[in-house]
């Protein structure tokens, strides 16, 4: 796999951990909860002042492979990476955010929820997109639909995923990975909930590998 490839980026992770970091000080243990429940890598993303820090933080711990999500420009995919992104997400497709990851020689995994953003997406060379919003696309059903005609793609989907609705993404094998945010939520980092981060991820990571 090329360095350009979100397969080898995840590192073969089927779960993929969504984070909204509104405090950079819970960065740390933050990470530390996370690879304490099994996480192997996390999105970190861009809907905070304090993305770039978060990310930072939580790339130096070192047991984690970091992401940037809701990149939405070029600009900002450059300052992901200079934060220490190991690759990036966005919501939507867009040419100028992926060419400019490409010139950086990182994974890109643009969103796309129809079949012509699909096909924009495979023109481009691209093999990996998010579909976003899932669940309130139609779910797995959706997914299916969407995988039937091409064949090589592959999806991490994301979007209103709890833990119970995994295995159902999962069992399709044109999923490489279910992104979600149920395991560190801007509600558990408010509090300090470490613990109840650490059981979720854990729980989540065991269903990710069932």
């Amino acid at each position: 796999m090329n360095a350009t490839d979100p397969a080898a980026a995840l590192g073969g992770a089927r779960l993929l951990p969504v984070l909204t970091v509104p405090d950079t000080a819970t960065a740390g243990p933050l990470a530390d909860a996370l690879a304490a429940g099994g996480a192997t890598c996390a999105e970190v993303t861009f809907r905070t002042p304090g993305a770039e820090r978060v990310l930072k933080e939580m790339a130096a711990h070192g047991g984690l492979t970091l992401g940037a999500g809701t990149v939405l420009t070029p600009e900002q995919a450059e300052r992901a990476v200079a934060a220490g992104a190991r690759f990036v997400v966005s919501p939507g497709f867009d040419e100028e955010v992926v060419a400019r990851c490409r010139e950086l020689a990182v994974p890109v995994v643009p969103g796309i929820a129809t079949a012509t953003e699909l096909m924009r997406a495979l023109r481009a060379g691209l093999d990996t997109v998010k579909l976003f919003p899932a669940e309130p696309l139609g779910g797995p059903r959706t997914l299916r639909a969407l995988a039937a005609p091409f064949s090589g793609a592959r999806f991490v989907p994301t979007g209103g995923i709890e833990a119970s609705g995994m295995a159902a993404y999962l069992a399709d094998p044109a999923v490489l990975a279910v992104g979600g945010s149920w395991m560190a939520t801007p509600a558990h980092l408010e509090r300090g909930d470490y613990d109840e981060i650490r059981r979720l991820t854990a729980d989540a990571v065991d269903r990710s590998t069932r």
